[in-house]
């Protein structure tokens, strides 16, 4: 799959009655026009306004705003669409919901926020299929496969396959597992992307922080064989206060490689990093990232802590996180269960978190001292 920029390229974002929106790629730039009641509702507005002049993942025949949204056209995106509707009413969706199907995993990451609990806890195929089910019943559009390393899940391919048309399937890899058999076994059951994490573009730093040595070489390995089957691809970097440093080589790398993306996160001190808040972000660390992406070229760069700025924390509101355990969170950052997939239904448990008292705020709770008292 190759990225082109197209001449005029036009596409058809959503046609209501109450919202007309459309948008254009021109010399590689989205450029988005909308009419109609709700378009001029604040939600909807920003959304708009977010992708207006933006540059897109991949524009050709469909138009990939994001690796992390369902094509246009499809019938994923109109769902997500109506979701998106739906949220500026006051009524919550999962847009995308995270299964990490496994805890088994060959890297001892710093900043993981699931570590190996030792009980080499995996889900059932037919248990992550039910999980499956009722997040699409419940309105879900993004569907990721997560870990531990999920390129070990030996029926990963299968249940990439078992999601209709209904949402997109993407998986978080560090690259261990990922071969070229597997690349086209995940593309051939309907994969659309895969989010290849990276900690630093120098090849021993990351080696270091990802605790064993040849993981660069496997990411950068992920990256061929995704490309070679015809898979989008993102380059997914957790910045810290040691690595931020680095966001011009980053998208160095991932211009050179020729991804489609490149994900910006913000670390959270959770997980194995618990209670190491130095390595969190400062304010003049988000005013660099700022101005980097603001003026950065291709590659797209999707900012989540300028998504988190622009419309508050997912968490428990368009997000969802199951753990290998079957354990239901607001999202995989903040570990406090709502309830257990295993044990009862996602609807809900997905309803008894509208009660998660962050939903929204404009800073990830995790990443102040207060609400971890709640944990």
């Amino acid at each position: 799959m190759r990225s082109t920029s197209g001449d005029r390229l036009r596409y058809k974002l959503c046609d209501t009655p109450v919202l007309k929106a459309t948008a254009s790629v021109d010399s590689g730039r989205i450029r988005v026009r909308a009419d109609g009641l709700l378009s001029k509702l604040p939600a909807i507005s920003s959304a708009l306004s977010m992708i207006d002049g933006d540059i897109p993942a991949f524009a050709g025949e469909s138009l990939y705003i994001s690796t992390w949204l369902p094509p246009v056209p499809s019938r994923a995106f109109d769902r997500f669409v109506r979701s998106q509707i739906l949220a500026s009413l006051g009524r919550r969706t999962p847009d995308q919901i995270t299964i990490s199907v496994t805890e088994e995993c060959p890297n001892r990451c710093r900043h993981c926020a699931l570590p190996d609990t030792g009980n080499h806890l995996s889900l059932e195929p037919k248990d992550v299929q039910r999980i499956i089910d009722q997040a699409l019943d419940l309105g879900s559009t993004l569907i990721i496969f997560d870990g531990g390393e999920p390129c070990l899940y030996r029926e990963l391919p299968e249940l990439v396959s078992y999601v209709d048309d209904r949402a997109v399937t993407t998986i978080f890899t560090s690259g261990a597992g990922f071969t070229e058999g597997l690349a086209r076994r995940l593309r051939d059951a309907g994969l659309q992307a895969v989010n290849v994490s990276l900690d630093s573009p120098v090849e021993d730093e990351h080696d270091a922080i990802r605790g064993r040595r040849g993981v660069y070489r496997d990411a950068m390995n992920a990256i061929r064989h995704a490309l070679n089957a015809g898979l989008l691809v993102d380059l997914y970097v957790v910045l810290r206060r040691d690595n931020i440093e680095h966001l011009q080589r980053f998208h160095d790398l991932a211009r050179e490689a020729g991804v489609h993306e490149l994900t910006f996160f913000e670390v959270v001190p959770t997980g194995r990093c618990t209670g190491s808040e130095d390595i969190v972000l400062d304010a003049s660390d988000l005013s660099a990232l700022e101005r980097f992406v603001s003026s950065a070229p291709p590659p797209r760069i999707f900012s989540v802590p300028a998504a988190l700025k622009r419309f508050g924390c997912f968490a428990g509101r368009s997000w969802m996180h199951v753990t290998p355990s079957g354990e239901v969170y607001p999202c995989a950052c903040y570990p406090k269960s709502y309830g257990n997939a295993l044990r009862e239904s996602l609807s809900g448990i997905w309803k008894r978190m509208s009660d998660f008292p962050y939903k929204g705020i404009n800073t990830c709770p995790m990443r102040s001292k207060g609400p971890s008292k709640d944990l």
